[in-house]
């Protein structure tokens, strides 16, 4: 499998791109809502395999006290090669000079981030636009 990692959204085709987090599965989000997001993240990846995009990650960063690791998507048929993995690796690396690191997981994937070194944060709190398919879908609780 040979690789190409770009880090800038320079060439990206927000459709494939969209197309990508809908197969992963991580929701339906628009070309133009990931163009807008990622062109406001201080971190970003795309790999690509053949010219197709495989995966993605993005960090909302401020430069020196936070940074929101986010929207990690790779192709189903490259999950659990690893690829994942190195897309959180490289995100985090490039996050390396913040205080603190800040990821939710998709509810049962808490384990894949443990291994980077992640801890569940007991006071994190959110405010969703829909929260109670939040609930549903297990990302909040309401006790």
């Amino acid at each position: 499998m040979t690789l190409v990692w770009k880090y800038t959204q320079e060439s990206v085709d927000w459709n494939e791109a969209s197309a990508l987090y809908k197969a992963a599965p991580l929701g339906d989000k628009s070309a133009l809502h990931l163009q807008k997001v990622f062109s406001n993240s201080l971190f970003k990846c795309f790999v690509y395999e053949n010219s197709k995009l495989v995966a993605a990650g993005r960090a909302l960063a401020d430069g020196a006290d936070c940074s929101y690791i986010c929207d990690i998507a790779v192709m189903p048929s490259h999950q659990g090669s690893g690829l994942g993995k190195q897309v959180v690796a490289h995100l985090i690396e490039a996050s390396s000079g913040h205080k603190k690191i800040i990821l939710y997981a998709v509810p049962g994937k808490e384990s894949f981030y443990r291994k980077f070194g992640f801890l569940r944060m007991k006071t994190a709190m959110a405010l969703f636009g829909n929260p109670q398919q939040q609930v549903e879908l297990g990302y909040l609780s309401d006790t």
